[in-house]
């Protein structure tokens, strides 16, 4: 997690916890401290330096206490994963001491170093067999999106879930179900950690929302970024934007670039090498490598590097990436190894597993959907905005036929319009509490609209 460049107060933060030698809360931590920080700002430091493991986390919400860390353990390996040689190598060399490992800064030479077309670091085999897992429930031939759409209610908790998880998000599955769907918050829990996975969900929505517009471009990265960042950052001005300030990396010796040109050019090359990849795959894992190590952004940049990997996988109907029981340490330590020894077969490691763990959760879930209904898919778009116009107005029944039949007459072709209408209202008579979400309807619009609905009941 990229964090501004105010080591004395962390390092304060945490000798004030090591010197007191038991359990304080964040409160606590302030008092003693000779300078008192802002609560968000010493929340960030105490993060940061759980994330490290110089910290230990105990409880949650108000109740949350922090104790000195422990040193890692001895290095095992991850189940289900099997690393490379240098994936291994890599992994040793990261979690060597402070002390042990070189200070580096951003080397544009590693990016100027690829050229689409001529580098991969996907291998022939490894980008044929994810193509053959990614493509078996897929179908190139269709609308962009069309396969995220058909699994969005469950990507969108997965990939929610997952990409938060990574970050340190104490929220469990059905915590991040009951927010999504119900906008229920867990209780006990930070509202940050809620605010996190809300914007994921959006983050998600936009992508398959606009699947035929999204790119490796400055309107599909920036406002990636405005969503993921909303209501997270210090600077709210900094959401969407690229950094003007320096950052450091927790519990690594790699310290971004800082310069705000060099910054915007090396944005501006990142995006137009991933635009001129071809692969899909290649092009998602460079992705993964290229956008954290820049550091674009003042914060939540990791976060935008995993959406993003999944924008090729959107627009062309493949199963996407959800991050399905990567280990936090193990993607902490492969970014790590591309921050410090600009090498990625760690990450890459990862991602391999990763993208064949997701697309068999997919390629289940797609089972259990049997096939779409071809003319509810294409009039998808119709129906959501017929039952959200319906239910935020909010109309009864007899004022719903009506508003369906009038605007059926003026966008429907009319031998379609009788089976549009019988569709829009089985869609409405089958709207409950466990799934108005996916309309983009709040609790309280549905909660309005019921007890009308249900008033001649």
């Amino acid at each position: 997690m990229a964090r501004p460049k105010n080591d004395a107060a962390v390092e304060a933060v945490e000798q004030a916890i090591l010197a007191q030698g038991s359990p304080l809360t964040a409160g606590e931590v302030n008092n003693l401290l000779a300078k008192p920080l802002r609560p968000r700002t010493l929340q960030r430091h105490l993060s940061d330096l759980v994330q490290e493991g110089r910290l230990i986390k105990e409880g949650s919400g108000r109740w949350t206490k922090y104790r000195p860390g422990t040193p890692p353990a001895a290095d095992t390996p991850e189940p289900g994963i099997t690393l490379s040689a240098d994936g291994n190598d890599i992994r040793r060399l990261v979690r060597l001491p402070h002390t042990a490992r070189t200070p580096v800064g951003y080397n544009r030479a590693f990016l100027d170093s690829y050229r689409p077309g001529e580098t991969f670091y996907l291998s022939p085999g490894e980008r044929a067999r994810l193509a053959d897992v990614g493509r078996r429930h897929g179908d190139a031939q269709q609308p962009a999106g069309t396969y995220a759409r058909q699994i969005l209610n469950r990507l969108l908790i997965d990939l929610a879930w997952n990409s938060s998880r990574l970050e340190g998000n104490t929220y469990s599955l059905l915590d991040t179900q009951r927010l999504i769907e119900f906008g229920q918050e867990a209780e006990g829990r930070d509202r940050l950690e809620a605010q996190m996975i809300l914007n994921h969900k959006d983050a998600v929505e936009f992508l398959v929302t606009n699947a035929a517009d999204i790119g490796f471009n400055r309107y599909t990265l920036l406002n990636l970024h405005g969503i993921l960042a909303n209501n997270l950052l210090v600077d709210a001005r900094g959401a969407g934007r690229l950094r003007h300030i320096g950052v450091g990396i927790g519990g690594s010796v790699y310290h971004p670039p800082e310069t705000p040109q060099l910054i915007e050019d090396c944005f501006v090359q990142v995006l137009a090498t991933a635009a001129a990849i071809l692969d899909p795959f290649e092009q998602a894992f460079f992705a993964m490598v290229h956008l954290p190590y820049l550091q674009p952004f003042d914060d939540v940049n990791k976060r935008v590097s995993r959406l993003a990997a999944n924008i090729p996988f959107v627009r062309a109907n493949l199963s996407p990436l959800s991050f399905t029981d990567v280990p936090r340490d193990l993607y902490a330590h492969a970014t790590l190894g591309v921050y410090e020894l600009n090498r990625g077969e760690l990450l890459k490691d990862v991602f391999l597993w990763a993208y064949e763990r997701s697309a068999a959760r997919y390629a289940s879930v797609r089972q259990s959907l049997g096939e779409p209904d071809p003319f509810r898919l294409r009039h998808r778009d119709a129906l959501r905005a017929i039952v959200t116009d319906v239910v935020r107005a909010p109309m009864d029944r007899r004022a719903a036929a009506g508003h369906i039949a009038a605007w059926a007459n003026q966008n429907i072709a009319a031998d379609e319009r009788e089976s549009f209408r019988s569709l829009a209202e089985e869609e409405l008579l089958s709207l409950h509490e466990g799934n108005f979400a996916r309309y983009q309807i709040r609790p309280a619009e549905f909660a309005a609209w019921t007890a009308i609905w249900n008033a001649g009941d």
